[in-house]
């Protein structure tokens, strides 16, 4: 199955933040260009972040779980 991608990064910590809430909450996903930042921050801008990539079927899931993460009050760690 293909992924899709939901979010891009270009914090390597905000990205495995998120990353990791979605593992916990059962989304298979991944960081796609994570390695290629990391080495090089400066190609960032140039190849999009790092791309957060869900399953399609658990899309709209991983985004009402990003969503309410970072709204205001959410539970962002804060």
């Amino acid at each position: 199955m293909n992924f899709i991608q939901i979010r891009s990064f270009d914090n390597y910590i905000s990205a495995h933040i998120r990353l990791t809430m979605l593992q916990d909450a059962g989304i298979n996903c991944h960081l796609k260009d994570e390695y290629t930042i990391t080495l090089d921050p400066f190609l960032s801008p140039a190849i999009g972040g790092m791309k957060l990539m869900v399953y399609p079927s658990q899309a709209q899931r991983a985004v009402e779980l990003l969503e309410e993460t970072d709204a205001p009050g959410g539970n962002s760690g804060h």
